[in-house]
Formats: C-alpha cells, sequence, structure tokens
C-alpha cells in the first residue's frame, strides 16, 4: 500500500517541502504526496487565476492561496535573521499586494509569421509566453498588451525587443530597446501609436540609450506627495501600496528623528515620505535619480536635500553620520556591505532598513547586531505577488 506525505512548507525556489525533505514542484503546504508524487491538493492549494501559470516565467506560487503565500514570505525573512543568530522582537503582519497592482513590467516582443508574440518569457527559456492576460499587472499595463503586440508585428525587427512599461501620474511610460526606429514612417507610426494608446512618453533605446519621441508634458511620479520627475529608466517601487506600507512604518518608527539620511535614495520615494517635520538628505549614486530628487526637493519646500555620492565605494563616514538622529537605507540585492560597516561604527541608535534581498539583509543585519544593535522591528513584505520574490522593511536600534 503506498504512503503519502504532507507538505509542511515552500522552499525558497517555490517547491513544496515534505518533513523527511522531498522537494514536490507544484505543491503547497497542506497537500499530500505519494510515492510517485501524485499531488492531492489540501486546504491552500487554488485553482492558479492566469491560464498562462506553469509556462510563463513570471510567477511560481499561483496555486497557493492568501494564507500560504503570507507564510512564504514571512519564513523566508525570519529563518534569513534568524540564521544569523537574531531573533525579532517584534514580527509584523506581512504585507501582500493585491493583484492587479504592479506599476512596472518588463516584457519581450518578437515578429512571427502570423504576426508577433509579446509578454514574460518561460520559466528557464528564452521562448516568450504570448500573453492573453496577467493578473499582476496594473489595469493600465495590461491594457496595452494587445496594442503593442500589433505594433510589434508591424514595425518590430526580426530581432527580440525588450518593451519596458512604467505607469507614472500622466499614463504609461513605455521604453522600447533593440528597436531600431529608421525613418520617417516607423516615426510616424511610433508617433500615432502613443497618441492613440495615451501614452505618457515613449522611447527607444537604438544602442545610445533612450532616446525619448513623445511626452506631451513632463512625466513625473508622485512620492510622499511630491510630483518628482521620473527619469526614463529609473527604480520604482513594484507595486504604490507596498511602497506606502514601508514609509508608514518608517515614519512611525522614525518618530522623533528631526534629521535622517536618506541612503541610496534613488528618486526621494522614502526621503519625500519621511520630510514632514524633519530634514531629510537623499543620497544617491545615480545621476538622473539624484538630480530629479534634488530638483523636487527644491520645489516641496527645501525639507528634501539630495547629495550625489557612490555609497559602494565612499560610503558616509561615521563623523557624517554622527550628526544624523537616524538613517534609513534602501540598497540594491546586494546589500550595503561598505555603509553598514561605518554605520556599526557611528554613534547612530535607530536604523531603517528595507531591503529586497534577506540574505544581504541578514549578513548586514548579523554586523549592526555585532555592534549592539537589537532588531526591534521586522515587516515581510510580498510586492511581487506570487512570485518567490520577498521583501522587508525593518527597525535596528541600540
Amino acid at each position: 500500500m503506498s504512503t503519502s506525505e504532507e507538505i509542511i512548507r515552500l522552499a525558497a525556489k517555490g517547491d513544496g517541502v515534505t518533513a523527511s525533505g522531498r522537494h514536490v514542484a507544484g505543491a503547497v503546504p497542506g497537500d499530500l504526496v505519494d510515492e510517485g508524487r501524485a499531488i492531492t491538493p489540501g486546504p491552500h492549494h487554488q485553482t492558479p487565476p492566469c491560464r498562462h501559470f506553469e509556462t510563463c516565467g513570471g510567477c511560481q506560487l499561483q496555486h497557493a492561496d492568501d494564507a500560504a503565500l503570507a507564510a512564504f514570505v514571512t519564513e523566508r525573512v525570519v529563518n534569513a535573521a534568524r540564521g544569523q543568530g537574531l531573533e525579532p522582537a517584534d514580527i509584523l503582519p506581512v504585507h501582500l499586494s493585491p493583484p492587479h497592482t504592479r506599476r512596472r513590467a518588463g516584457l519581450h516582443g518578437l515578429r512571427v509569421a502570423r504576426g508577433a508574440v509579446l509578454g514574460y518569457r518561460e520559466g528557464g527559456s528564452h521562448r516568450v509566453v504570448d500573453l492573453a492576460e496577467c493578473p499582476v499587472l496594473h489595469p493600465a499595463l495590461a491594457a496595452l498588451i494587445g496594442p503593442l503586440r500589433k505594433f510589434v508585428a508591424a514595425h518590430g525587427p526580426k530581432a527580440m525587443v525588450g518593451i519596458d512599461l512604467t505607469l507614472a501620474d500622466q499614463g504609461v511610460e513605455a521604453s522600447f530597446s533593440n528597436f531600431p526606429l529608421e525613418g520617417l514612417g516607423p516615426t510616424e507610426a511610433a508617433l500615432d501609436f502613443a497618441r492613440d494608446q495615451g501614452l505618457a512618453r515613449l522611447s527607444f533605446d537604438q544602442g545610445y540609450g533612450p532616446e525619448t519621441v513623445w511626452e506631451p508634458e513632463p512625466v513625473t511620479v508622485t512620492l510622499g506627495g511630491v510630483p518628482v520627475g521620473l527619469p526614463a529608466g529609473a527604480f520604482l517601487q513594484a507595486t504604490h501600496d507596498a511602497e506606502h506600507r514601508m514609509a508608514a512604518d518608517a515614519a512611525v518608527w522614525l518618530k522623533g528623528s528631526l534629521i535622517v539620511a536618506d541612503l541610496f535614495a534613488g528618486l526621494g520615494t522614502f526621503a519625500f515620505a519621511l520630510r514632514e517635520g524633519r530634514k531629510v538628505l537623499a543620497v544617491e549614486a545615480e545621476q538622473a535619480a539624484h538630480l530629479a530628487c534634488k530638483a523636487a526637493g527644491a520645489r516641496a519646500g527645501g525639507q528634501v536635500l539630495a547629495l550625489h555620492r557612490d555609497l559602494f565605494r565612499n560610503p558616509l563616514q561615521p563623523a557624517e553620520l554622527n550628526r544624523f538622529d537616524a538613517v534609513l537605507l534602501d540598497p540594491p540585492r546586494a546589500g550595503a556591505r561598505a555603509q553598514i560597516a561605518e554605520i556599526a561604527a557611528s554613534t547612530l541608535s535607530r536604523v531603517v532598513y528595507v531591503s529586497c534581498n534577506p540574505s544581504s539583509w541578514a549578513r548586514d543585519a548579523a554586523v549592526l547586531a555585532g555592534a549592539g544593535f537589537g532588531l526591534s522591528k521586522l515587516r515581510p513584505v510580498g510586492q511581487f505577488r506570487w512570485s518567490t520574490h520577498v521583501e522587508l522593511v525593518s527597525l535596528f536600534e541600540r
């Protein structure tokens, strides 16, 4: 008689795992798996909401309900902390972004004999899934899938093109890469496309960086109530709701801190959210983002000041950090090893750390712990819904 094992957790890449350590693709906690790896769905196994699930490389966990997703995101973050010997004093409820809220996307398009295919790449493949729907995308982005496919079919090159979409205050920005735009006809077609679709901006990168061909008015994104110029390709949090949640946490945790440094500030996502009642120095290396933040800060009353500086090569030193009441940092996936070392050597007593990589965050957190910081607050964040990409916002105090 065959025996079945119960799936007790989800592994980092989304496989279900049994108590004996078996990894089973497509299983979630509560499912039963027999010796032949056949899955008997449990209470947390749901019907995937997208017809492209299992072929599209964008989502790995659409078969998991919200309870299983929340547990997965929380466990990834908390286990990363505990793996470095850190025990959070307060684990806050996980934030999961709802469907239809993703405000940026990277698509691929390719002309074929019958027109064009447009969508994400299949998992582990260069083939493109021809999207009929995408339940994670904001409706304004999803509405462009069909028109973009027609445009690529009519005017695209024979090679693969990239299409980055971003939802700005004025509408959707579309940026094409590897897409030659030569001659009057294709240029007029691109302008007609932008006008007909109500795009906020349309640009093409033909190997020399993005060149804007359509922008009826300057494109902005509102951060903390402040319209900030949006450079082509600039980083934004994937969903507005997750951005708001993390910024709100930071504002509460930094209450009483009147002079704050926002490190790896980008356009000023957190700097502008924290500006009420305090001065914020927004430090960023990428020049276009820095200049956009600087200009917006001047227009918004001067509470946000911008500094152009590469914190990987030239981190703020303890003597500089000691001038602030607190620091917030939101580094890239690699973390902030050099800057964290200087923070540890400073007299700072409060640090908010936002991260898109629990592993590098935990490594940096261990350095802070070694310098006397305790992990006071930890909120797991799942803004890339149904994916294995996990984020967090945390507070360290000493």
